[in-house]
């Protein structure tokens, strides 16, 4: 079982930069990809970048080039760096761990809000 531990997110005006940090433990989290999603009310979570355990990043095209997503296996964390935010990025941000070979659960994190003053 893999447990997922957000921090960071908050309140910023448009144009700033937030963080957001994914600490993982157990459940080979070291062998996942990570992801990060996030959520407006009444709508469906909507995925933002994911980062495999080899490195390798994908962004979803509303914030490629804003955002950047990152690993520090040593300590099991994943950083998600978000540059020139808008109002549109507001949202409850979601950390996820993809299922993997003898594992097929999706693990997410609690949520945090980010939101993004205009």
């Amino acid at each position: 079982q893999v447990q997922l531990v957000q921090s960071g997110g908050g309140l910023v005006q448009a144009g700033g930069s937030l963080r957001l940090s994914c600490a993982a433990s157990g459940g080979a989290n070291s062998v996942r990809p990570i992801g990060w999603y996030r959520q407006t009310p009444g709508n469906q979570r909507e995925w933002v970048a994911r980062i495999t355990p080899d490195g390798i990043t994908d962004y979803a095209d509303s914030v490629n080039g804003r955002f950047a997503i990152s690993r520090d296996g040593a300590n099991n964390t994943v950083t998600l760096q978000m540059n020139s935010l808008t109002p549109e990025d507001t949202a409850v941000y979601y950390c996820n761990a993809a299922p993997i070979m003898g594992d097929l659960r999706n693990y997410w994190g609690l949520g945090t809000q980010v939101t993004v003053a205009s």
